[in-house]
């Protein structure tokens, strides 16, 4: 496997979902996490251009780049579908995204959320290409992409593409034998092919930090670590694996991350053995695996808030009570209800989990629109 000698530790922060304050990104807070992530010696941070609607790259900039040398950081970018149509619209939007981020390169550039169909369109448009020749001028250091499709497709794109240098990929716990996302065979094709991996997604949106009171007993029995730590050591525990991202949200978030991270170790058999517990636990649920990763929303012509009425279907199923019913109101006004949905298909064309979201509309309404 490739080494990459600059990246240190094996934990990144992910700036997908950062406090928020009055619609805006909380600087102040955000800015003591990049501190505290930095005091314990992690190092890699990761971006794109659409997250929290273009707020995350300002966030790089005034909390960190502003902050820190240079070479106290490394910061991964990704050039995004909605963002380009030609060849011609890529650099462009690459300056841009440097210029955002208060930065002169980048460390790793990643082709973001590879499946099938974008990849037509990153081939047509060149942009692996683009990105080659942006590292030879020392823009970018290093090339990969970022994936949400099947194993078979991403044999392909090593294929055609060798050069490219690392793969971000989802795995977790209950994804790894999934045979809608098919994590353990993704993994093994980036192990074929030579190529380290970065994990997304360690602990699926939240979900295998929420845990309902039977599964979370089994950890909390261990009298050892907090359900995030056994769900992120799970995936930093992979051979192939140099870096494991978690999209921390506040301050405790973070200094519980660090807690276990700063001197990683890998589950033990006691540890493990609980993992397999739980995964078992949180199936019998057959909750809805959405990971909020928002990617719907940029595509639905309606509007709905599609994640938060998920999030409002899971608790319902998993807790019960009035509350999953109070915030389904308050996420879905009128026009943006669950039965408002047009059956377009444009948000499972995008969705990175592969969701039914149409039919699972559907239920939602029926359960939360009596």
């Amino acid at each position: 496997m490739m080494c990459f000698d600059e990246v240190k530790k094996k934990f990144g922060f992910g700036l997908m979902r950062l406090p928020m304050k009055n619609g805006d990104v909380d600087y102040a807070q955000t800015s003591e996490m990049v501190d505290i992530f930095i005091e314990n010696g992690f190092n890699y941070f990761d971006t794109a251009h659409g997250y929290i609607n273009g707020l995350s790259e300002a966030a790089v900039k005034k909390c960190l780049s502003s902050r820190y040398p240079r070479e106290k950081f490394l910061l991964t970018n990704k050039l995004s579908n909605p963002h380009f149509n030609r060849q011609e619209d890529i650099r462009p939007l690459f300056l841009s995204q440097l210029e955002a981020c208060g930065v002169g390169y980048f460390d790793f550039y990643l082709m973001h959320a590879q499946d099938s169909d974008n990849y037509e369109k990153y081939k047509r448009c060149r942009a692996y290409e683009t990105a080659f020749e942006l590292k030879k001028e020392g823009l970018v250091k290093h090339v990969g992409l970022s994936f949400h499709d099947k194993a078979a497709v991403l044999d392909r794109i090593l294929t055609d593409y060798p050069e490219i240098e690392a793969v971000q990929i989802q795995l977790n716990y209950i994804d790894y034998d999934d045979p809608s996302v098919e994590s353990g065979k993704v993994y093994e094709v980036c192990v074929k092919h030579g190529k380290p991996v970065i994990v997304m997604e360690p602990v699926k949106g939240g979900t295998l930090v929420n845990l309902k009171p039977s599964a979370l007993k089994i950890f909390e029995d261990l009298k050892g670590g907090s359900p995030a730590s056994y769900a992120i050591r799970y995936a930093a525990g992979f051979e192939n694996v140099f870096m494991v991202l978690s999209g921390m949200s506040n301050l405790a978030q973070m200094r519980d991350n660090v807690s276990f991270m700063r001197d990683f170790k890998p589950l033990d058999e006691r540890e493990a053995n609980a993992v397999t517990a739980v995964r078992a636990a949180v199936k019998e649920d057959d909750v809805i695996p959405c990971t909020a990763c928002r990617y719907c929303m940029e595509k639905c012509p309606k509007g709905i808030a599609i994640p938060e009425l998920f999030a409002c279907m899971n608790t319902e199923k998993t807790h019960g009570g009035w509350n999953p019913y109070m915030y389904y109101e308050v996420s879905a006004p009128e026009g943006k209800r669950a039965s408002d949905c047009i059956k377009c298909g444009a948000c499972e064309r995008i969705c990175p989990q592969h969701l039914k979201i149409r039919e699972l509309l559907v239920t939602v309404a029926r359960k939360f629109e009596k």
